[in-house]
Parts: C-alpha cells; sequence; structure tokens
C-alpha cells in the first residue's frame, strides 16, 4: 500500500477541461479522434469534449470519477463503472473502431471497470496512480476490477501487475482512421 498524500475527491461537470487531456491520454488518442468527427467545421475538438463531458449526462455525472489531487494541484483522474452481470453484446452498428473494446469489456461481467486511469504529464511515478487504484478497489464489483490497455503501454501494464491485474484476453486493434503504436487491446481483471 503507497503511503503518498493524495487527496481524493469526486470529480464533477467543472473538472471538464482538467480531465479532457487526460481522457485523451488514458485512451491513446482515440478519444481525440471521436471528438475530431463531432465537431462542426472551424470547432476545436476539445470544446466538443468539455461539453460533452460536462453534460448533465456526461461521463463526469453519471459514473464513478476521481480527482487525485498532489500537492494541491490536480495530478490524476480514475472513472469506472460497475460492469452488468450479463455481459452486453455489441451493438450492429458499433463503429469497427470501438468493437474490440466492447467485446472485451464484456468478458468481464460483474466487476468494476476501470475506463481511464492518468496522470498528469510531469506527475508520474510519484504514485498517483497506484493511489488511484487503490481508492477504486474499494468499489470493485463481485468479480473484482477490470481494465483495457494497449499492448504497448509497458508502462501502464507494469503498474497494473505490480497491483495484481492479469491478461484475460485480447483483440486487435482497429484503425478507422486513428493510429496507435499498439497491436491489441489487452483485457486485464483482478479479483477481489
Amino acid at each position: 500500500m503507497t503511503t503518498l498524500d493524495l487527496t481524493i475527491r469526486r470529480a464533477n461537470a467543472h473538472d471538464a477541461a482538467t480531465v479532457a487531456p487526460l481522457i485523451n491520454l488514458a485512451g491513446e488518442g482515440l478519444p481525440f479522434h471521436f471528438w475530431s468527427q463531432l465537431a462542426a467545421p472551424g470547432q476545436d475538438p476539445w470544446d466538443v469534449a468539455r461539453e460533452r463531458l460536462a453534460s448533465p449526462d456526461g461521463m463526469l455525472e453519471t459514473r464513478d470519477a476521481w480527482i487525485g489531487l498532489l500537492h494541491g494541484q490536480e495530478a490524476g483522474f480514475l472513472l469506472g463503472y460497475l460492469q452488468p452481470a450479463e455481459p452486453a453484446t455489441v451493438p450492429e452498428d458499433a463503429p469497427g473502431i470501438l468493437r474490440p473494446l466492447i467485446e472485451l469489456e464484456a468478458e468481464a461481467p460483474d466487476s468494476f471497470y476501470i475506463n481511464v486511469l492518468a496522470t498528469r504529464p510531469g506527475m508520474e511515478r510519484q504514485g498517483v496512480a497506484s493511489r488511484m487504484l487503490e481508492h477504486a478497489g474499494k468499489a470493485a464489483g463481485p468479480a473484482g476490477m477490470s481494465l483495457i490497455v494497449s499492448d504497448a503501454n509497458a508502462p501502464a501494464r507494469r503498474l497494473y501487475e505490480r497491483h495484481g491485474f492479469t491478461d484475460a484476453a485480447r483483440r486487435p486493434m482497429v484503425s478507422g482512421g486513428w493510429q496507435a503504436p499498439g497491436k491489441e487491446w489487452v483485457l486485464m481483471v483482478r479479483g477481489r
């Protein structure tokens, strides 16, 4: 257990500008790809991100979302939710780029799914992500916790392994106009 003096508070719509870059960082650039597609001509994709996140039905208002504060500065962000007991099927109209992610999520029913875990650049390797994972462990579902990470994100994979996560399944990444260094998405799980 880490002894880092990190204050963790619930995130809210006012945090949209702070967490949008962290969501994009954790998502290997895939979120920005989608925000760009949703942007009107001439609209900044970051504005789309902030608007969507801050809306009453946005992720910051409908999920378990936490901000980690180190020395009074936003240092980390974690967003997750409890997976249903019955795995969801992949919607027929789901974009191909998202299909492998949806399929992997469905392989961890009843778990607390960590959708986003990111540390602000410049604040890495101070224990922020470890402390956020410990905090999320309190919300673990009957089947523990789950997350999806790129096979190319070695630092994140090492962090998750140190916290007891193991590989459970893999799916090939689909580019769909988005490029990332990885070749596969990896579902990692940790029991209660």
